[in-house]
C-alpha cells in the first residue's frame, strides 16, 4: 500500500467519521484481515474487526453469488456493543462499518455505498490519479427552494454576462455500463480508462468550469445503475437540480430504458422543475451503432411534450476520445442558469405584485408613466403588464404615440414617447435613454427631463435608465444630466441607474425602488 493511498484512507474515513455520529469505525481490510487502512472514533478492537472480516468473507461470496453483475455484496454482524457492516469491495479488499448498537443499517447504507465506491476508487487508483475524498450531506447539499440571492451577473434571454458564480447538484443516471463514471471522469480529469469497474452504488465528484466567464460548480452525482440499488436512489435524488440520462448508442435496450429512468426521476423530484440533458455515449464505435441521432431528438420532443415543465435536450458524446463531453456540461449548465433567471424572475414579480398591492389597498389608484424613444421597446411597460396580469385590464389606447392600460385594480400604465410628455397625474416616472455607442448624451434627453420635472407634482419621482457601453464614463454622463437648479425648485426626487445587458432583472430592481419610495412618502 502506497503512502498516498494511506493519506487519502485517513482522510476519507476521518472526514466520514466527522459526518455521521452512529458510525465509530471504519476499516478496509484485505482477505487475510490485514489493515488496509482506518480509523475510528471511540475505543474499538480494530483488530477484532479485522477477524470477523476474514470470517465473513465466505458469507460475502455466497451473498456476491446472488448480484447478476457479481462484484460486490454485504452482510452485518452485530455483537453486544457494536453493529458490524461489511462490503465487499472486489475479490480481495472488504470495507467494514462499526455503527453502535442503536444505528438503523437501512438508514446509514446509502451513505456506506457512497464511501465503498471511494474506498474502491482509492485501491484502483495510479500513482498520479487524484481522488475526491469530501463528504457531501445526503439529502440537503442543495435546496433549489432556499434563496440565493440576487442574480445580478447571469445569462438572460440568450445573452451572456460575466461575474455570475453558480453551484448545483448534478445527477447522472442510465443503465450499468453505458460510459455514465467515463464521461464523468473525462470532464473532470480529462481521463479515460480502459478497464471496466462498475460504480459501486454512488461516486460524487465537484468540478468548476468556466462558462463565459461565469464560475460553474457541478457537484456530480454518478448513481449506480444497478436494480440492486434502486432502494437507495431516492436519497441520492433528493435535492437534484439538473440531470443526464445517459445510454449506449450501440445498445438499444439501454436507449429503452430511459423512459424507465426519466419515470424513476419524475418519481423523485417531484414537482420540481430541473433541465434534462439526453446523452448517447459511445459514438466512437460507429460500426456497432444501432440509435441514431434522430430517435434520440424525437425522443427528446416526445418528452417535451409530455411535459412542458422541464427542459430536455439531446446531445451524443465519446467519453474515449472526449468528443462533445464538454459540450455536454455546457448544455447543461446553460439550462440551469436560464431557470434561474426564470425562478428569480418570479420572485421579483410576486414581490413587485405585494408592494402594487400595498399602495393600491391605502390609495385605490396609481398612475405609472413609462417614456421611451422607441415605441416598440417598453420592458418596463411590459413588466409592469406582466405583474398585475391576474387583474382585468381595460386597453384605452394602443398605438405608435401612446398606448394606456387601466386595470380593474386601480392602476394606469401609460407609455409615451420623447415628443408626447403628459405626466401631469404620474405618480412614477420611468424613463429610457439609450447611450451606447455616444460620446455624449443628446441635448434633447436633457430638455426631457427638464420638462418632466416642471409639469410633475411635488413629491413625486422620476427614475431613468441609461443603456450605456463599457468604454462610456458613468460620472461623465451624470454631469451632463445635471438638472439640480431645476429640482431645487420642486420636491421631486430624481434616481438614475445603468441599464446593461441583462436589462429585464435590472428594471425589476429600479421598479422596487419606485414602489418602494412611493410607499415610503404614502405613510409619510
Amino acid at each position: 500500500m502506497s503512502l498516498i493511498k494511506k493519506q487519502y484512507f485517513n482522510e476519507l474515513f476521518t472526514k466520514f467519521l466527522l459526518k455521521y455520529d452512529d458510525v465509530d469505525a471504519l476499516i478496509a481490510s484485505d482477505r487475510e484481515g490485514f489493515i488496509i487502512g482506518g480509523q475510528k472514533r471511540a475505543s474499538v478492537d480494530m483488530e477484532l474487526v479485522s477477524v470477523l472480516t476474514t470470517l465473513i468473507n465466505p458469507v460475502l461470496e455466497r451473498i456476491q453469488e446472488e448480484f447478476a453483475f457479481k462484484k460486490f455484496g454485504s452482510a452485518s454482524f452485530d455483537t453486544e456493543e457494536n453493529r458490524i457492516l461489511f462490503i465487499s469491495i472486489d475479490d480481495d479488499t472488504t470495507l467494514s462499518v462499526v455503527l453502535n448498537t442503536l444505528a438503523s443499517i437501512d438508514k446509514i447504507s446509502p451513505y456506506v455505498y457512497f464511501l465503498a465506491e471511494k474506498t474502491a476508487q482509492i485501491m484502483n487508483a495510479g500513482e498520479e490519479d487524484i481522488i475526491q475524498v469530501d463528504i457531501p450531506i445526503f439529502g440537503t447539499e442543495i435546496d433549489d427552494t432556499s434563496e440565493t440571492g440576487r442574480l445580478k451577473d447571469q445569462i438572460y434571454q440568450m445573452r451572456l454576462n460575466s461575474g455570475g458564480s453558480y453551484k448545483f447538484k448534478f445527477i447522472i443516471v442510465g443503465d450499468k455500463a453505458v460510459g455514465k463514471t467515463s464521461i464523468v471522469r473525462r470532464f473532470v480529469d480529462n481521463k479515460f480508462s480502459l478497464d471496466y469497474r462498475s460504480t459501486l452504488g454512488l461516486n460524487v465528484l465537484s468540478h468548476t468550469m468556466d462558462f463565459y466567464g461565469n464560475e460553474v460548480n457541478f457537484l456530480l452525482w454518478d448513481l449506480g445503475g444497478q436494480e440492486y440499488f434502486k432502494r437507495f436512489r431516492k436519497t441520492y435524488y433528493i435535492g437534484a437540480q439538473a440531470a443526464f440520462i445517459v445510454f449506449d448508442v450501440g445498445e438499444r435496450n439501454s436507449f429503452s430504458n430511459i423512459k424507465k429512468w426519466y419515470n424513476e426521476l419524475k418519481e423523485h423530484i417531484g414537482k420540481n422543475n430541473i433541465p434534462i440533458v439526453i446523452v448517447g455515449n459511445k459514438i466512437d464505435l460507429s460500426d456497432s451503432r444501432t440509435i441514431q441521432y434522430k430517435e434520440g431528438i424525437m425522443l427528446v420532443d416526445e418528452f417535451s411534450q409530455q411535459n412542458a415543465t422541464n427542459d430536455f435536450s439531446y446531445i451524443e458524446t465519446s467519453a474515449l476520445t472526449g468528443e462533445n463531453v464538454e459540450d455536454a456540461f455546457s448544455l447543461i449548465a446553460y439550462h440551469y442558469i436560464m431557470l434561474s433567471n426564470e425562478r428569480e424572475e418570479k420572485k421579483l414579480r410576486k414581490n413587485l405584485m405585494n408592494q402594487l398591492n400595498s399602495i393600491l389597498n391605502k390609495t385605490k389608484k396609481l398612475e405609472i408613466t413609462f417614456i421611451t424613444e422607441n415605441p416598440f421597446w417598453s420592458p418596463g411597460l411590459q413588466i409592469l403588464n406582466e405583474v398585475n396580469n391576474m387583474c382585468e385590464c381595460d386597453k384605452i389606447l394602443d398605438d405608435k404615440e401612446k398606448r394606456l392600460y387601466k386595470y380593474s385594480n386601480g392602476l394606469l400604465i401609460k407609455n409615451l414617447l420623447f415628443d408626447n410628455i403628459e405626466v401631469a397625474d404620474s405618480d412614477g416616472v420611468f424613463i429610457i435613454f439609450d447611450a451606447r455607442n455616444k460620446n455624449h448624451i443628446d441635448p434633447k434627453w436633457k430638455e426631457v427631463v427638464i420638462n418632466i420635472i416642471q409639469e410633475l407634482k411635488e413629491n413625486k419621482l422620476i427614475l431613468i435608465g441609461i443603456r450605456v457601453s463599457e468604454e462610456l464614463d458613468w460620472s461623465d454622463i451624470l454631469e451632463e444630466f445635471n438638472v439640480n437648479e431645476y429640482l431645487e425648485k420642486k420636491v421631486v426626487s430624481l434616481l438614475f441607474f445603468k441599464i446593461g445587458l441583462e436589462y429585464r432583472l435590472e428594471i425589476y430592481d429600479e421598479l422596487e425602488v419606485m414602489f418602494s419610495t412611493i410607499l415610503n412618502s404614502i405613510n409619510n
